[in-house]
């Protein structure tokens, strides 16, 4: 492994790529403490982490803190993800983006044209409605000049703050290496991981968290990471046959090649959308003392049974939906007879495209099953023990994810200038592999 390490540096492209990444990567942090102008800052985030709602939570985890005090990139890359989630299911509604999805190079840089209108728009609109609720909060005590000055000045600021963190990971993914917005995610998440070791070891040291409850966690974590690790590179692979066939005076085909099913196709967009979908109730709630409203909040509070119970069921269905968007057998099927690929003991055609679809369906059963664990467990210890476990499911998920392509990545270099990887006899794949 160290000697991995020192054969990177070995390599000018390599380095160079990484160096424009760590560099692109502090970027973003340090912005991510500028604060919006005209704003308390500091009075906002006290008032904001003893009464901020689930919700608030959940995002300002995705934006590495800068959500809870509103800095200039305080709506992080959550607007570019939810364009480019509402991009997609569009695609089912609308022929025109399904056929410029198929269109190839000239159809991608179209639909990341029509993303980028959609993460402007989205962030006008979010940056609109804080800009309006800092001023109703606490009688605009955090607020120098409340009125339509600040709620543009606002707008301007936080879409502008989105629009260059999307171009920053764009220009990671060009130039440096690994996925640009993912690995900006995974930073905004792993920036808060020396404050959850100092509150872990704080309990500890006042005796709320005994040894028994920290090993326990210590090594819940290990098995978790190991897990998601063993599961996301999980497939199931579909054996293809192919024909052989004349091309002129060519010999095509009778090769043996395989479709590859993820075990988790939906990666880490089932337990968002049930995250948030769960946590709106719980932030409304917040603005209302009304018994019914009360509970509903108590009814849907995390460690509840009713609250567990809907989290799976929305993964599930989440997995299954979002697998049916961006995976189609009928495609795969018509594809396959046209270049005269066959199932070995399935008919061409319908039958092909109703066995992938039976097989998909029960490895995204596998998937979802899976994804509920991993986010539902780390969920039952924190009420348990009453700990700081930090890395929570989605978090957890994306963040093994990202190191997982990114170091798949740097290895492919190695690779292709002889050099060793990571470790002798394995290839490390990401996955997208």
């Amino acid at each position: 492994m160290i000697q991995s390490i020192q054969n990177i540096f070995k390599i000018p492209e390599l380095k160079k790529r990484i160096f424009f990444t760590v560099g692109l990567l502090a970027v973003y942090r340090i912005g991510g403490h500028i604060p919006t102008p005209g704003i308390n800052g500091e009075e906002l985030s006290k008032f904001l982490h003893q009464n901020a709602g689930a919700l608030m939570g959940f995002f300002d985890m995705f934006s590495g803190g800068a959500l809870s005090r509103v800095t200039i990139f305080a709506l992080g890359i959550m607007p570019y993800i939810s364009a480019s989630i509402i991009l997609q299911l569009l695609t089912i509604v609308f022929p025109y983006l399904a056929a410029l999805q198929k269109e190839g190079d000239r159809g991608r840089r179209k639909m990341s044209q029509y993303t980028r209108y959609g993460t402007i728009g989205i962030s006008l609109v979010q940056a609109f409605m804080i800009a309006v609720g800092l001023e109703g909060m606490a009688g605009g005590a955090f607020i120098a000049n409340p009125g339509w000055g600040f709620r543009l000045l606002t707008m301007l600021t936080l879409t502008t703050g989105t629009a260059f963190i999307m171009w920053l990971g764009e220009q990671i993914t060009e130039r440096g290496i690994g996925n640009g917005i993912s690995l900006i995610i995974f930073a905004g998440i792993v920036a808060r991981f020396p404050e959850a070791i100092v509150s872990t070891y704080r309990l500890f040291r006042t005796g709320e968290l005994s040894i028994f409850a920290v090993v326990v966690m210590l090594a819940l974590m290990v098995a978790v990471i190991a897990a998601i690790v063993f599961m996301e590179r999980g497939q199931r692979r579909i054996p293809v046959q192919y024909a052989k066939r004349m091309v002129g005076n060519v010999p095509m085909g009778g090769q043996s090649s395989h479709i590859p099913l993820k075990l988790n196709t939906a990666g880490v967009i089932p337990p968002i959308f049930a995250s948030s979908i769960l946590m709106f109730p719980a932030t409304l709630a917040g603005f209302s003392t009304a018994a019914w409203v009360v509970a509903i909040q108590e009814a849907l509070s995390r460690g509840s049974v009713i609250y567990y119970t809907l989290y799976i069921g929305m993964i599930v269905f989440f997995a299954f939906f979002y697998t049916a968007v961006v995976f189609n057998p009928v495609d795969v099927a018509d594809n396959m007879k046209k270049y005269g690929g066959f199932i070995p003991g399935i008919r061409p055609g319908k039958n092909t495209s109703d066995y992938i679809y039976n097989v998909l369906n029960r490895v995204t059963f596998g998937g979802a099953i899976y994804l509920s664990l991993v986010c539902v467990v780390p969920d039952v210890f924190y009420n348990f023990f009453n700990a700081s476990f930090y890395f929570g499911g989605t978090s957890l998920l994306i963040v093994v994810g990202v190191a997982l392509d990114t170091v798949s990545q740097i290895e492919t270099h190695l690779i292709a200038r002889h050099y060793e990887g990571f470790m002798k006899g394995i290839r490390i794949k990401g996955r997208r592999a």
